[in-house]
């Protein structure tokens, strides 16, 4: 590799070609580079982002709301929990756990359409009139607490811009701007069904608090003349059971009253 050293005598040289030809190092072969396989329904046009914009738009969560509606209904209808009433709670239950668990069936089945008139004659029936209460009570928020949720999560976007008529407008308005006082006089004087009062002011901008403190305060009169009347039913003459009919007719007739009065205010707003 080294020409021959010159012919005066000096040292050996290696020409630039030589040292050119000893520095090349092999090329090395390239790494291919693994890229994750993106498929179509990943993109953000894709099926899959598509399908979840979808599900997340107001009416895909309105369809949900009344499907479930729909389905608690029909349980009710299979199930029958009217039968209560005539078979007596599950004997295994008794005291406290079996009020608990009948707020609990009580609150569901309100959501479930059904009326609360007997569901309050059940509690009585089955519990007396201070247990009674009690269950009844809490079942009713609970209800309504659930009912409303539903209604504001699932059905309140798609809802809303509906509100053209007058006196959808007005509901709205009067609901929104003086939400414990109107519906502390819902609960108050029967007239508006319950599952009807809970979507309402899930559809309107009514907040939390005002609701659950309403329906608690303005369901205890109405709520405790049902139950009385259902725990006193096996004796119709007594005192007890003429006041609570009392004090189930007359409100009735009060919000009659109320209704009939307020009507062209409606009509006007």
């Amino acid at each position: 590799m080294l020409d021959a050293t010159t012919r005066s005598g000096g040292t050996a040289t290696a020409t630039p070609r030589a040292i050119a030809t000893e520095l090349v190092v092999p090329a090395l072969a390239p790494v291919p580079v693994i890229t994750p396989a993106v498929s179509a329904a990943d993109t953000p046009g894709g099926l899959a982002a598509r399908c979840a914009r979808g599900l997340r738009s107001p009416w895909s969560r309105f369809a949900l709301l009344v499907t479930l509606l729909a389905a608690a209904a029909s349980s009710v209808l299979l199930f029958e929990p009217q039968r209560l009433l005539a078979d007596g709670w599950p004997p295994q239950l008794g005291g406290v756990s079996a009020a608990a668990v009948f707020a609990v069936a009580y609150g569901l089945c309100t959501v479930a359409f059904v009326p609360r008139p007997l569901l309050n004659l059940a509690a009585g029936a089955l519990f007396g009139s201070q247990w009674g209460i009690a269950a009844a009570l809490a079942g009713t928020v609970l209800g309504a607490g659930i009912a409303f949720g539903l209604g504001r999560i699932l059905g309140q976007d798609a809802l809303r811009p509906l509100l053209r008529g007058r006196l959808l407008k007005a509901a709205d308005g009067q609901l929104s701007r003086h939400g414990m006082r109107s519906m502390l006089a819902a609960r108050l004087f029967p007239g508006v069904p319950f599952w009807a009062a809970n979507y309402c002011a899930a559809v309107s901008r009514m907040g939390w608090l005002s609701f659950l403190v309403a329906t608690a305060v303005g369901s205890i009169p109405n709520t405790a003349a049902y139950v009385v009347a259902g725990a006193r039913a096996s004796s119709p003459t007594s005192p007890a059971f003429l006041i609570a009919m009392a004090c189930i007719t007359l409100p009735a007739l009060v919000g009659a009253v109320v209704a009939w009065r307020k009507r062209h205010h409606l009509r006007a707003a």
